[in-house]
């Protein structure tokens, strides 16, 4: 047996919890390589004894250790070290390709990377999600390796209508809804759906990466100015748009919430002239940290003219890649029509460990933990933030994983940014999501703590505190 407990020193004064202490040592030390497979821990009483604990809370550590797969709990042998070579890779590979190489860079560099697209993994139910797949594929059958239906299995599609439901108030039938591989894809589609050269609306600053595949499908796009409470409508009036692309519930990246008067105007213009259409993209609806969630805008939708887009990338991990579309019955008939011939482009394998991971309550409490992570990261990020008051605005907070900070000295983005650089700190700059062209005269900087630990965030916020104030 390794002479483990030597090696921990727990920190009373620490903000974490002994418990958590405890059990962040063990896991990274099997995660470097320290604790081997199959490598036996000493029992919790004798861990307790020997750390002037309460077994309660070595067993705490313990329990999680072995709820995410790092450890085995072997009756009446004890604890061993789980075989999770194969996690590691799970651990780093769900942020997309430009994450990834942000997140290299940062662990090379020391940078703390501020990013607002970075979510965290360290409390993944890997050990649950692994049992779900190995309980799939013991008892698969010839059908589970079929190509499967167009729109996603019916099994799945039920268990999101249900899902939304109840969680956003839309209203919509299993049979409207499609499931694609990610939100790159139901765009896509939906351009085989409305036609060739729709002319597009979009909020300004806007999606960056929506914009850019609208451009690749020839879509002629206007840029709408917003004001307090979203996207202009009477903007939107002088264009010839007939779709318009919209965050109402959390817009990205400004962190705006519509109010239900501006989302009646915009349900108002999409109804008054045939063909108008508007695709809501649901960003970042499931964290938000005061009040009840906003229903979404299909919720409010009486006419057929809401596309509704989600993902499960952001809620779970951006390698599960699995988003879902919402169409209207128009729609729908010209998606039958046109796309019909498409294969589902998820397989059936992962479709059917989703529908058992929300179907079996693991989505429900694996979001009201990291609900519970991020309102802790988004409260330390905002009292670290208190000595930026006197130099900056700050906003967008209260929901999401990033908070906006609005220069209030007249200094530039780019200053701002470079300075932050020099200190060792990544910021991003509201004008690289400005696709109009310059916005207002004041700096706006976007600082996402969704994978940041918090040593990290209040690291990163000192370093900045010199650069900035």
């Amino acid at each position: 047996m390794r002479e483990l407990p030597i090696h921990i020193q727990l920190k009373p004064e620490s903000d974490k919890t002994l418990y958590e202490q405890i059990y962040e040592y063990i896991r990274e030390e099997i995660k470097s390589g320290s604790l081997l497979r199959d490598e036996k821990l000493p029992s919790a009483r004798y861990l307790a004894e020997y750390l002037q604990v309460s077994r309660t809370t070595v067993d705490m550590a313990y329990g999680q250790l072995v709820s995410e797969g790092y450890l085995e709990a072997r009756p009446r042998q004890g604890y061993f070290v789980s075989a999770v070579e194969g996690l590691y890779a799970i651990d780093t590979y769900p942020q997309a390709a430009d994450d990834r190489q942000r997140e290299k860079s940062r662990q090379i560099s020391g940078k703390y990377d501020f990013s607002p697209n970075a979510i965290d993994m360290h409390f993944f139910p890997y050990a649950t999600w692994k049992k779900i797949t190995k309980n799939i594929l013991v008892d698969a059958n010839s059908d589970m390796f079929s190509l499967g239906e167009p729109q996603g299995d019916l099994q799945l599609r039920v268990t999101i209508c249900r899902y939304l439901h109840g969680s956003r108030g839309v209203n919509c039938d299993p049979e409207q809804i499609i499931i694609g591989a990610g939100n790159d894809y139901l765009l896509l589609l939906l351009e085989k759906i409305l036609g060739r050269h729709v002319h597009v609306a979009m909020e300004d600053p806007t999606y960056a990466r929506a914009y850019k595949i609208f451009r690749s499908c020839a879509y002629p796009v206007s840029f709408i100015p917003m004001d307090g409470s979203g996207i202009r409508v009477d903007c939107l009036r002088q264009t010839d748009a007939r779709v318009a692309y919209v965050m109402p519930s959390r817009q990205y990246p400004t962190g705006m919430s519509m109010p239900i008067g501006r989302r009646m105007e915009l349900l108002q213009w999409a109804a008054e002239e045939e063909g108008r259409y508007l695709i809501e993209d649901d960003y970042d609806s499931e964290f938000r940290y005061k009040g009840k969630p906003l229903p979404s805008l299909q919720a409010s939708d009486r006419n057929g003219n809401v596309v509704y887009i989600g993902t499960f990338s952001k809620a779970i991990a951006p390698a599960i890649r699995i988003s879902y579309m919402v169409l209207p019955y128009p729609l729908l008939e010209c998606y039958r029509r046109q796309c019909g011939f498409y294969s589902s482009t998820v397989s059936r394998i992962d479709q059917t460990i989703l529908n058992e991971f929300i179907e079996n309550g693991y989505f429900e409490r694996y979001l009201n933990k990291m609900r519970k992570q991020y309102r802790m990261k988004h409260d330390l990020l905002l009292g670290e933030l208190r000595p930026f008051g006197k130099a900056f605005r700050i906003s967008g907070s209260n929901a999401g994983l990033h908070v906006i900070l609005t220069d209030k000295k007249g200094r530039s983005e780019e200053e701002l940014a470079r300075a932050a650089e020099l200190s060792g700190v990544k910021v991003y700059q509201m004008r690289d999501f400005r696709m109009g062209g310059p916005g207002g005269d004041a700096a706006m900087l976007i600082l996402g703590y969704g994978a940041l630990s918090p040593e990290e965030i209040r690291e990163g916020l000192a370093l900045l505190r010199k650069a900035w104030l």
